[in-house]
């Protein structure tokens, strides 16, 4: 794939969750360019976790342009952007979609197993996937001998969420999603945690959409995008976004 400036290019996108409903989103324009760093701010229920869901190809626009990595996802079919997502792009999901019965290990190193190139590239300096799950469970102090091999439903929510956290950067996609990642964790964990984001991404030169309510986290990223402002839809359709987030 070529290198691209732009890592997100939107243009006159609507979104509705079924064909006849209103449209929950409605956005002019946005651009996000390689290496940025940025915090999109709004309420739950404004429609945030559902553009995540368009920008991980998870569901699709209804019109206007929608471009990651230079593709524009309306063009590919779903098992298309099921690669692209695995090869890609790094999600943090609010509920974690972490796998029950795998150990922590095996839950950090599993988009390794349906991508070739984030296999290749979790692999450029150490010896084996274990070993590179363990260097990022370890900035997370998730690397306890006790810890790596346990099923992670013996864990707790806060141990799940860095779980989910490294399982999204191993492989350096060069995009990271992350929705609302931090909802669990102590102050001490949440500092941690955002540094290792931040690190991880500056390697990688990978672009960081970060979602958030939480005001307390802006000062460290580069831009804030105010969801209200990017989405006109929320003020159309305010009563019914309580169900799209």
């Amino acid at each position: 794939m070529p290198e691209e400036t732009s890592v997100i290019e939107i243009a006159d996108l609507r979104f509705a969750w079924k064909k006849e409903a209103q449209t929950v989103l409605k956005i002019a324009s946005l651009q996000v360019n390689r290496g940025e760093r940025v915090f999109l701010r709004g309420p739950s229920g404004s429609g945030k976790s559902t553009l995540l869901n368009l920008l991980a190809g998870v569901a699709t626009p209804q019109s206007g342009m929608l471009k990651v990595l230079g593709q524009e996802l309306n063009a590919l079919g779903s098992a298309q952007r099921d690669h692209f997502r695995a090869h890609h792009i790094g999600f943090i999901f609010q509920m974690f979609n972490l796998i029950p019965y795998l150990s922590v290990v095996e839950n950090v190193i599993l988009p390794c197993q349906f991508s070739s190139k984030r296999k290749h590239k979790a692999l450029a300096q150490v010896d084996s996937l274990e070993q590179e799950a363990i260097r990022l469970l370890d900035h997370l102090d998730m690397a306890h001998s006790d810890v790596l091999h346990k099923p992670v439903n013996e864990l707790s929510v806060g141990q799940q969420q860095r779980i989910a956290a490294a399982r999204a950067l191993i492989g350096a996609p060069e995009l990271v999603i992350a929705d609302e990642p931090t909802s669990s964790l102590d102050a001490d964990r949440c500092t941690a945690f955002i540094d290792l984001l931040f690190r991880e991404c500056d390697n990688a030169n990978a672009t960081l959409i970060f979602v958030s309510h939480d005001n307390s986290l802006v000062a460290p990223f580069e831009r804030t995008i105010e969801f209200h402002e990017l989405n006109s839809a929320v003020s159309d359709n305010l009563p019914m976004l309580h169900a799209v987030s």
